[in-house]
């Protein structure tokens, strides 16, 4: 049997340690690869294109003039079955339910435990929201 093929992440933050983070985190998954990582909406966007990662895990809040909802809609636009999840430190109302509106597939606090995190990955993979 040829080995499964691993979920291809792509991770956007304006953080470089919460990237290392997330990738140490994810790395250790047998199944996961991290394909790409982009700081700001732009880079996310175009990091997109380039590698269409399975899943998106992206920061909401980012510097740049261009929020990561508002990257979400892009991506969204011109890869409609795109699978993003959105991470923050805040759990605004306002925030969830626009980037809920706008196609994120599921929204976590960035305090998710790692088990939750990669049980989410793998639902919203499989076409579940989280």
């Amino acid at each position: 049997m040829a080995p499964k093929r691993p979920i291809r992440i792509l991770l956007v933050d304006d953080h470089s340690i919460v990237r290392m983070g997330f990738a140490t985190i994810l790395g250790i998954e047998k199944d996961f690869k991290v394909v790409a990582e982009a700081e700001d909406a732009a880079q996310a966007v175009a990091k997109f294109r380039e590698h269409q990662p399975d899943i998106t895990l992206m920061d909401v809040r980012m510097p740049g003039g261009a929020t990561g909802v508002e990257a979400l809609q892009q991506i969204r636009a011109e890869f409609p079955s795109a699978r993003v999840i959105m991470l923050t430190t805040f759990d605004l109302e306002e925030m969830i339910f626009a980037a809920i509106d706008a196609g994120a597939a599921g929204y976590l606090l960035k305090s998710v435990q790692r088990a939750e995190l990669v049980d989410a990955i793998r639902r919203v993979h499989d076409g579940a929201r989280c």
